[in-house]
């Protein structure tokens, strides 16, 4: 009876073994293999000129006349608009009269002036030898006073006159709108005919990009931000370009986030030299930002390997155990990682060329092997 209860056990267990084995998934297995690895953050971004102006007037009015056209390349100073200067030449026209009738008062004042200064004159030397009357001499002198006192009120009104042409002077000449940098005309706001009001805000006409060269605003999640610095190389493709990489460096990270759908961006910008004009405006790029790299290494995939490291302080994030094939048996080994991106990582120590690790998540128990305790430890 023991010898028939021995062989009930023994056909129980291998027919326990034989079900799991039919019922456990297949291992997927690779080659542990030589190759180039690259570590890198990536994220969304979107290109748009480093330099670019918007040109609008100062003053309100019509606007007559549009000198360019999208597309146009200016030079500084090229005469790009014109407003209808007949409100601004009526008021410097203006102004001018009224200059000139001041001082044409101040003039006929001085001359005045002149006189009465005589008059006193001859007042006081007649109340000097007694011939004259004291009132007489009060009265002349009195009179001069007051001839310099209007002369220095015309000079006021002179210099005010003078500052109201000035002004009128520099509102006729904002009539006319001159290009303030070098650049290529990317826009036109205003059309020929329409009024321009400037009295809330300054009414935009058209804007003009510096498009040689460009910059790349980034978005980078806060998990990444502290990985990218200053001067780190980058590269990037765009939607359109998808084969073709543009390489260029981080220059500023901004310290301000903004919050899109409860996720926290900082905005990383990069500069890249346009001359090919192959970006252009709001075109949608990817970038990568390089955080090291290595050249024929040892790799394997990432779902081959499992960190040992939990996330306690202290502990060596490098090291995992990885499932290596040995004799139709899945053997654990510790091995040492190092670089890593989404698809593969790259292993320094516990492997070499060749060998066969297994990437399925789930391995069944009777293949397993449990490895020597020294490599445990």
């Amino acid at each position: 009876m023991a010898l028939i209860g021995a062989l009930g056990l023994g056909g129980a267990y291998w027919w326990n073994r034989g079900r799991e084995a039919a019922t456990a998934p297949a291992l997927q297995t690779q080659r542990v293999v030589r190759g180039d690895i690259e570590q890198q953050v990536t994220a969304l971004a979107v290109v748009q000129p480093k330099t670019y102006v918007d040109v609008g007037t100062q003053v309100s009015g019509l606007l007559r006349k549009i000198h360019v056209e999208i597309g146009d390349e200016v030079k500084k100073d090229l005469l790009l608009a014109e407003i209808d200067p007949t409100v601004y030449q009526t008021r410097v026209l203006g102004d001018e009269a009224q200059l000139d009738n001041l001082k044409a008062q101040l003039a006929q004042q001085n001359a005045q002036l002149d006189l009465d200064r005589l008059r006193n004159d001859r007042a006081q030397k007649l109340l000097a030898s007694k011939s004259g009357s004291q009132d007489a001499a009060d009265a002349t002198d009195a009179t001069v006073r007051i001839g310099e006192a209007k002369v220095d009120a015309l000079k006021a009104q002179i210099k005010q006159t003078q500052a109201t042409l000035e002004g009128d002077l520099a509102n006729l000449g904002y009539t006319k709108i001159f290009a303030p940098m070098d650049g290529t005309v990317v826009s036109i706001d205003a059309r020929e005919g329409g009024t321009l009001n400037a009295n809330m805000t300054a009414p935009v006409i058209l804007r003009i990009s510096d498009l040689d060269t460009m910059q790349v605003k980034a978005q980078v999640a806060e998990a990444d931000i502290p990985k990218v610095k200053v001067g780190m190389e980058v590269y990037f493709t765009t939607l359109g370009m998808p084969d073709r990489r543009f390489t260029a460096k981080v220059v500023q990270i901004l310290p301000t986030p903004e919050t899109i759908n409860d996720v926290v961006l900082y905005s990383v910008l990069i500069d890249v030299t346009n001359t090919e004009r192959l970006l252009m405006t709001s075109m949608s790029a990817q970038v990568f930002f390089r955080l090291g790299s290595a050249s024929d290494v040892l790799v394997v995939p990432v779902a081959a390997a499992r960190p040992l490291a939990r996330g306690r302080s202290g502990e060596d994030r490098s090291l995992a155990m990885v499932r290596v094939m040995e004799d139709g048996a899945v053997v654990e080994k510790r091995v040492r990682l190092g670089l890593a991106n989404r698809t593969h990582v790259e292993v320094r120590e516990g492997l070499k060329e060749g060998d066969e690790v297994v990437t399925t998540a789930d391995v069944p128990r009777s293949t397993l092997r449990m490895p020597p305790p020294g490599m445990m430890r």
